[in-house]
């Protein structure tokens, strides 16, 4: 606020680089990838699965928030701890401990996965953007592909990341959605903990891609790598060769995490609980999209809470495309061996940048397909529900080995948490694979 009075009253910063530098060391700058990862786990994908989660069961989905939450973060914060105490990715760790299958099979599910969230992604975002400004939803979505690629490509890493944690704020929209609908607050508490709605394959389904998109192996990648790339542009050395250091940075990724997951998770129960209030009160039911669900608020809600849930959208949608197209050109450099990460230079890192296009362009080029990007979109959290299990199982074991991690494992209470969290998602996904 100091810098908007100073412009107002003629005392402007001197230049560009000094509100830039104010910017940089303001407290939200400073938080790790936590936030970062938290927040992009409620992009454009995973708002329209919260809201066909409200839309369909009303009130009843709930209870997968509070349940998600410390199983999230239990999985995020032993990838996060794996990256800064190996000071390698997630894909070349399991490329140094499992056989060359485990890899393969991993990085290629994860990059079939990551391009057609962004498809879903970047379509959503045109379709939201056409609606706000009525000028065609195929250039928007061309404009926010080409805006993704210039930030990630041409802007350095500490800028960029920054950029960034500022784009999670708009999650901050969800909440005040709840400002200006009725909410049934007394039910509402009752429900999150005692939900009613019968068990069989549809609420398996809703309940898989719940999870699915709140505990997403993209993000598993990502952390992991955010943690040794932040590593390396402070100067830093693994854990495993500097203990002195690993009381302080543990307990740093664990805060982080820890609050990053509890930001996403809460936006992801405001989604559930807006649609809920508002579109399954009205008898909606079916929600194909997160601008379908935007735009369906419009003569329920208002003008104000459609424009909140667009800009909300927009929001995680610049900032989870990145993220997508990140975690894939991590995984796959880390298991060819290439140079990669943000910090550095297109030409320095050809491969790392070179998956970053192609991912982006071709969630573009979906749109021009008969595939339909919005109608898969769903069915794409509930595949990454399913592909997540064993690839949690993957990163237990890994925090939980002294070969890998040296005396720096996992604790009991995150490892039993993972376990739990592999253990549910597990069972929904039988669930939801047996009839009636």
């Amino acid at each position: 606020m100091s810098d908007i009075s100073e412009a107002i009253s003629g005392r402007a910063p001197k230049s560009a680089a000094g509100l830039w530098e104010r910017v940089r060391r303001h407290p939200l700058a400073r938080i790790g990838p936590g936030l970062i990862t938290g927040a992009a786990d409620d992009d454009p994908s995973g708002i329209a699965t919260y809201s066909q989660a409200g839309a369909q069961f009303g009130l009843n989905m709930l209870w997968t928030m509070p349940l998600a939450y410390p199983l999230m973060s239990a999985i995020q914060s032993m990838c996060a701890l794996i990256g800064r105490t190996t000071g390698r990715g997630l894909a070349a760790n399991i490329e140094a401990t499992f056989p060359p299958a485990v890899l393969k099979g991993v990085v290629l599910a994860l990059l079939v996965a990551n391009t057609l969230n962004i498809a879903a992604d970047v379509a959503a975002m045109g379709e939201v953007a056409e609606l706000v400004t009525h000028i065609d939803r195929h250039l928007m979505t061309a404009f926010f592909v080409l805006l993704t690629l210039g930030l990630q490509i041409c802007i350095p890493y500490r800028r960029y990341v920054s950029i960034l944690k500022w784009l999670t704020l708009s999650l901050l929209a969800y909440a005040a959605v709840l400002f200006v609908v009725h909410v049934p607050w007394r039910e509402v508490a009752i429900r999150t903990v005692w939900p009613r709605f019968t068990p069989n394959a549809a609420s398996a389904a809703v309940i898989v891609g719940v999870f699915g998109t709140t505990i997403s192996p993209y993000l598993f990648f990502w952390q992991a790598s955010q943690e040794v790339e932040d590593m390396e542009v402070d100067g830093n050395v693994p854990l495993v060769r500097d203990p002195g250091s690993a009381p302080r940075e543990r307990s740093r990724i664990l805060w982080d995490t820890w609050t990053g997951m509890f930001y996403s998770d809460l936006a992801g129960y405001f989604i559930i609980l807006a649609t809920a209030v508002t579109l399954h009160a009205a008898g909606i039911t079916n929600i194909d999209s997160a601008a379908m669900a935007a735009d369906a608020l419009r003569p329920l809600a208002g003008n104000f809470a459609f424009t909140l849930f667009a800009v909300g959208i927009l929001g995680v949608g610049l900032l989870g495309v990145p993220v997508l197209a990140g975690s894939g050109g991590y995984a796959l450099s880390e298991a060819m061996g290439w140079e990669s990460g943000l910090g550095r230079r297109p030409r320095e890192a050809r491969g790392f940048y070179g998956v970053i296009a192609i991912s982006v362009l071709a969630g573009l080029v979906i749109q021009y397909s008969p595939i339909n990007p919005m109608r898969a979109l769903f069915w794409s959290a509930v595949i990454n529900g399913v592909v997540a299990v064993p690839l949690m199982a993957v990163v237990i074991l890994l925090a939980s080995s002294k070969s890998v991690m040296g005396e720096f494992t996992a604790g009991r209470p995150l490892v039993i948490l993972g376990w739990i969290a592999t253990g549910v998602m597990g069972a929904a996904a039988v669930c939801m694979l047996i009839p009636g």
